[in-house]
């Protein structure tokens, strides 16, 4: 897909705002996840403002849609602002996130809240979701696409191998995966916790194609996807390595922000960065 420059800036412009967005949403909340959902921000702009994803915010149930899967549920505070911004709910109610009655649950919940496919949680039980509806439309003979979020720490569970097998075997071409390579989890870095490389060899091994990405670089994120689309017999894998906190220097690469809201002073420190960002990105634009 060819992205022209003013194009690529509209995008950069949205994943500035799109992290403004969860700034301002986990300061209402008081509560939730920080650094995954800014690492993010690329990955979920390439995918809701490039054309990438055949979704109408008008009819949010339409059957044909692609479907996306978020595993990692705990960064659903960005796929709420994507969503927001793309049309399926009004962005004012971005800041109901984790209030009682809120739509915008702590965890996603499938059937409340336009554009979510699947409740989640539980880590790595969306990958099995997302196979599942991969298969599902190979039997029914559709032409829609599934395209699964995944968290690197996530990888630790079993159920993630048992999806990945089966993914193989049947050969579901049908079925993108992009993780969340951001090193960090709850409890420190993943290396340290558990190590998880060589994942690109390990996938491999399962029958995936595979590619790895800066999770930062549009550009890249969205031919990786176009790339996916061609590929024959394979389920993909898209491994984005991104940064934890990107865009607020202050928590990159930091895992105690990985479920950490920040207060009103570090939340209006993290969106004077942001909106400096953003400004300058308008500026260029012009």
């Amino acid at each position: 897909m060819l992205i022209t420059d003013k194009k690529l800036k509209e995008l950069n412009e949205m994943a500035a705002q799109l992290r403004c967005d969860v700034i301002e949403m986990l300061l209402e909340a008081k509560s939730g996840h920080s650094a995954g959902p800014l690492g993010m921000a690329d990955v979920f702009t390439a995918l809701y403002f490039s054309g990438i994803l055949n979704v109408d915010p008008k009819n949010p149930n339409w059957e044909d849609r692609d479907r996306v899967i978020l595993s990692n549920g705990h960064i659903c505070p960005i796929h709420y602002a994507a969503l927001a911004r793309a049309g399926f709910f009004p962005v004012e109610e971005l800041k109901t996130l984790r209030k009682f009655g809120s739509r915008l649950q702590g965890h996603p919940h499938a059937g409340i809240l336009p554009g979510i496919d699947n409740s989640s949680g539980p880590l790595s039980q969306g990958s099995s979701i997302a196979v599942g509806l991969a298969y599902a439309a190979k039997m029914d003979h559709k032409k829609w696409q599934v395209y699964c979020i995944a968290g690197d720490g996530e990888q630790q569970e079993g159920q993630t191998w048992e999806a990945a097998m089966f993914a193989g075997k049947h050969k579901l071409d049908n079925l993108t995966f992009l993780m969340d390579r951001n090193n960090i989890q709850i409890d420190g870095f993943t290396e340290d916790v558990m190590p998880l490389e060589p994942l690109k060899e390990k996938y491999e091994a399962f029958g995936w194609h595979v590619l790895e990405i800066d999770g930062h670089n549009i550009p890249a994120i969205i031919d990786a996807i176009e790339h996916a689309k061609s590929i024959y017999e394979e389920p993909v894998m898209i491994i984005c390595h991104t940064i934890p906190g990107k865009g607020v220097n202050f928590m990159e690469w930091k895992p105690e922000w990985h479920g950490k809201a920040p207060n009103q002073e570090e939340a209006l420190k993290a969106l004077k960065e942001l909106r400096t960002l953003q400004g300058r990105i308008s500026s260029e634009a012009e």
